[in-house]
């Protein structure tokens, strides 16, 4: 497929009732293509994590519109919306979302487990969705027993097992120390290298501009500004 995996068209929102009611995003327009890592960047209550939400088709915009591989989510149901979270966005979020009780293995699992695959091959799914995480040889291992990186990994890792057309981050490495945090980010910047998948990060984490291929700012609901990333900033991984 050419064009954007995701794409947000002329997004605005409104939150809040009676006197409280404010706009939260003002004409937001953003694509994410495969193959490259964003940044959304901007201060606490800038918009970041509603404009994600209803990117990922969790929240519906006030006005505009969002693409998801070129179907409008526009007049869509419920049902139909969450069909295409399960078959194209892949979430990750800063407070990892693990089942305490399940393995490394079954907690990536679960996401092709309510898509209905068989055993064997979200067993197999996920095995190799761990290894590109870094994490073959912790697939038996329980959420207690890993660091707050590898947790976070593991998170990934069921975000990616779909393959899905986009990867949509919130705060990924807010929990997590610096050594961590880096390696949580190289993870999301091989993903990242795929052409058929895109990345977004939202973070205010200054440290982890060197992983991106564009940086998206965004405050008071609009964006401000939408560049490349210079070599300078980026680093191998």
């Amino acid at each position: 497929m050419t064009g954007p995996m995701l794409e947000a068209i002329a997004i605005g929102k409104y939150l809040g009732i009676g006197a409280g009611r404010f706009r939260a995003l003002d004409a937001i327009n953003l694509a994410i293509a495969g193959g490259e890592l964003t940044l959304l960047m901007g201060p606490s209550g800038s918009g970041k994590t509603t404009l994600l939400s209803i990117l990922g088709c969790m929240l519906t915009p006030s006005s505009g519109t969002v693409h998801v591989r070129g179907q409008s989510t526009s007049g869509k149901k419920p049902e139909e919306l969450a069909k295409l979270r399960r078959d194209h966005i892949g979430f990750v979020f800063q407070s990892y979302h693990l089942f305490p009780t399940l393995t490394a293995l079954d907690n990536v699992r679960i996401a092709l487990d309510i898509r209905g695959e068989g055993a064997e091959q979200s067993t197999k799914a996920a095995t190799e969705a761990l290894g590109m995480v870094g994490l073959a040889n912790k697939t038996g291992a329980y959420p207690r027993e890993l660091s707050g990186g590898e947790q976070q990994r593991v998170a990934i890792a069921r975000a990616i097992v779909g393959n899905p057309s986009v990867v949509l981050a919130d705060e990924p490495t807010a929990a997590l120390d610096t050594e961590n945090g880096l390696a949580v980010m190289s993870v999301l910047a091989r993903i990242a290298r795929n052409p058929a998948r895109g990345v977004l990060v939202v973070t205010h984490d200054p440290r982890i501009v060197k992983f991106a291929d564009r940086i998206v700012s965004i405050e008071d609901g609009r964006i401000l500004s939408d560049r490349r990333a210079v070599r300078s900033e980026k680093i191998a991984v």
